[in-house]
């Protein structure tokens, strides 16, 4: 778990991800044959098919017949973050959200700002000075500033600069049994995940897809998908788990410890059928635990994925996790190393592609 606590410390805010991509360009450029960088920031990395398999040449013409095919597995580097916009006379710095972050979660928080890692503290109010209304209502990040302990603008600029991004302040470590807290779990689990399974060798060529901006559109999947114009992909996400108690009889979107969750359909994608077919039938066959995410729930890469070119089957598979999008999610490791058997296991059987699935 050192790469995954490595990448969960690194701070990489959407737009930013450079930091993330030069730990993963370390991981990897001993297990691919090939990588690069794109002009968005996405690391599009190649593994070549195993010499002893049907390597595979390519060739003009692509499509379901194509054999064996070529796959795609995308993993986004980027996680939420703030943005200094302004600073104050008195020195202290506006900001804006950068992605999905519930104002309710802010206060009192600290954060990392800029290159050099000042330290920030969101305030509020102390009790002592609000009033009962004011304690029952949500304080909405527009009125909400980082104070990095700075007197004044100028010497809050000697600091930090208009532009800055700021990161939760949150070191990795296990907690209870059998799991691990992090920032951005969401999505360095996948990440992870993603730098692990290159370590095996496959049948076909795979391309290792590290995305940017996921989380404020979806945007680095979109260009990536159109240059590798795969035949089939994958997306490695973390994904709610919201299992903790309810007063009503709901679902949980995911539970924690009940191994790697599908998704059929969310708000940006319905999956491939033969791919969610495929995915339930090799945990079936090799006893994996499986959960079907809520439907409708949320999005992924797969988003944008599946509509390149002409479009591409696509499905997503994620690792339940509790709290993200905040200061410190939590993941199960066997639901790690269990989506992992799962996509290994998988990935063996696409050599045909998806023409004799039906």
């Amino acid at each position: 778990m050192m790469l995954l606590e490595q990448l969960s410390n690194a701070r990489g805010v959407s737009g930013n991800e450079a930091p993330v991509r030069e730990l993963i360009i370390q991981a990897i450029q001993d297990r691919v044959d090939e990588y690069r960088v794109d002009t968005l920031g996405n690391l599009i990395a190649l593994k070549r098919a195993a010499p002893n398999g049907s390597a595979r040449r390519r060739t003009p013409a692509r499509g379901a017949g194509r054999k064996p095919p070529r796959v795609l597995i995308a993993a986004h580097m980027d996680e939420v973050g703030l943005l200094v916009q302004h600073v104050d006379d008195d020195g202290r710095l506006r900001f804006a959200k950068v992605g999905g972050i519930d104002d309710r979660i802010l206060l009192s928080k600290v954060f990392l700002i800029g290159e050099h890692k000042v330290p920030g503290v969101i305030g509020v109010k102390p009790i002592h000075k609000s009033t009962a209304a004011e304690r029952n209502q949500v304080v909405e990040a527009d009125d909400l500033t980082l104070d990095i302990g700075a007197r004044s603008k100028e010497e809050a600029l000697e600091a930090v600069k208009i532009g800055d991004y700021a990161t939760f302040a949150t070191e990795f470590a296990p907690i209870g049994e059998g799991l691990v807290r992090g920032k951005a779990l969401d999505d360095r689990t996948g990440c992870a995940l993603l730098v692990d399974l290159l370590a095996q060798e496959y049948p076909f060529d795979l391309y290792a897809v590290f995305t940017v901006q996921e989380e404020v559109g979806l945007r680095g999947a979109r260009v990536a998908a159109y240059a590798v114009e795969p035949d089939v992909a994958f997306v490695l996400e973390a994904t709610i788990a919201d299992d903790s108690p309810k007063d009503k009889d709901l679902s949980p979107t995911t539970r924690l410890g009940y191994g790697p969750a599908l998704t059929i359909a969310d708000g940006s994608a319905i999956s491939d059928k033969r791919l969610v077919q495929l995915l339930t039938t090799t945990a079936q066959e090799n006893s994996i635990p499986l959960q079907i995410k809520q439907p409708l729930i949320g999005g992924t890469d797969a988003g944008r994925v599946h509509l390149a070119r002409e479009g591409i089957p696509t499905i997503s598979l994620s690792v339940p996790a509790r709290y993200i999008h905040s200061p410190a999610a939590l993941i199960s490791l066997g639901d790690y190393e269990n989506t992992l058997r799962l996509m290994n296991k998988t990935l063996l059987k696409l050599q045909n592609g998806l023409t004799t699935l039906e």
